[in-house]
């Protein structure tokens, strides 16, 4: 009777262990399944190393805009403003540099500038003021979106400078344009920010309980502001990696990254680091989002089905997401 009770015992944990590991690994799993699909069925045109270097390269910006997003959402803030920062970014470039001749590299510094007064600003109204979250962002994307069509006049400038294309998609490593390098590196910065820094445990720590924090003398306003901030900066970096990969500033089509960089957000966080937001699930569900707009765009399917098939992901990704926090405080408890 014994030997079997401890038999028990021992063979839970493993059990445990393996369904953790595979909760881990599974959006993997399911984007090597997606690849493998795909690649089944349109053999010759999907599973060529171009496609996949295109599909590297055109999503850099959405993989830096879900990073903007993680960073506030892990301290229990929304940034809906993350889009229109991008775009504000991209529409700055090309007024400052295509019709005003400044320098390529002082646009680029001024177009950082602009996300962190966006985040700031932000902070400002949440912080301060005691707005929800949701309601601001929402406000100063309606009121970015606005004076980028005053500064466009609602028109696509081209002939940005030709050293910040080739500085994005002009360059290749392993035949993969440079501006998937950019997002990397933002992603191994902010993933060792989160797991190995005194930073990134006080964000943790604030988006799972303020007051608490609070009492465990975290500056709990002052780690939200600089989310915020943080979060600006980002979105205003996936804004130049736009620019630099159309080599042009639209005024409208960086809104279009919103929906699929939220959806990545929380579908990131039931993977890599179930239950947390962090960088690593990102980035992974950002390419298999990618993948799958891409395979079936490739396939013929109406364009409508894009908007289905990332809102289908939203949704999904927050009710999983939530259910595994859930679980998580279960098992703490």
């Amino acid at each position: 009777m014994t030997e079997t009770v401890s038999t028990m015992t021992q063979a839970r944990p493993a059990g445990l262990h393996l369904g953790r590991l595979f909760e881990r690994i599974a959006l993997l799993v399911v984007w090597v399944g997606l690849i493998a699909i795909f690649g089944a069925l349109m053999p010759q045109s999907f599973l060529n190393w171009g496609n996949f270097s295109i599909i590297f390269a055109s999503y850099a910006p959405a993989a830096l805009l879900a990073l903007a997003i993680i960073v506030p959402l892990t301290a229990g803030d929304y940034d809906l403003s993350v889009g229109a920062t991008l775009t504000l970014s991209s529409a700055l470039i090309g007024v400052l540099n295509v019709w005003h001749h400044l320098p390529i590299g002082l646009v680029l510094v001024l177009a950082l500038a602009a996300g962190a007064v966006v985040g700031a600003v932000n902070a400002l109204f949440i912080i301060f003021f005691r707005i929800p979250s949701l309601v601001v962002t929402l406000g100063t994307t309606s009121l970015m979106t606005g004076i980028v069509q005053w500064m466009t006049n609602s028109s696509t400038i081209g002939g940005i400078d030709n050293a910040l294309v080739m500085a994005v998609v002009g360059g290749r490593l392993f035949g993969v344009p440079y501006a998937f390098y950019y997002a990397a590196a933002a992603v191994v910065v902010l993933g060792y920010v989160f797991d190995y820094t005194p930073l990134g445990r006080r964000l943790l720590f604030v988006g799972r309980g303020r007051e608490v924090a609070r009492l465990n003398g975290i500056a709990v306003d002052r780690v939200r502001f600089g989310a915020l901030i943080a979060s600006g900066v980002l979105a205003a970096a996936a804004g130049i990696v736009y620019a630099g990969v159309l080599g042009s500033a639209d005024p409208y089509s960086g809104l279009n990254f919103l929906l699929p960089a939220f959806a990545a957000a929380f579908l990131g966080a039931t993977t890599i680091l179930p239950g947390r937001f962090n960088p690593w699930g990102a980035v992974v569900a950002v390419y298999f989002l990618a993948t799958g707009i891409t395979g079936l765009t490739m396939l013929g399917i109406p364009l409508w089905v894009t908007n289905v098939f990332n809102g289908g992901a939203l949704i999904l990704a927050v009710t999983i997401s939530q259910l595994t926090r859930g679980r998580e405080a279960s098992d703490i408890g």
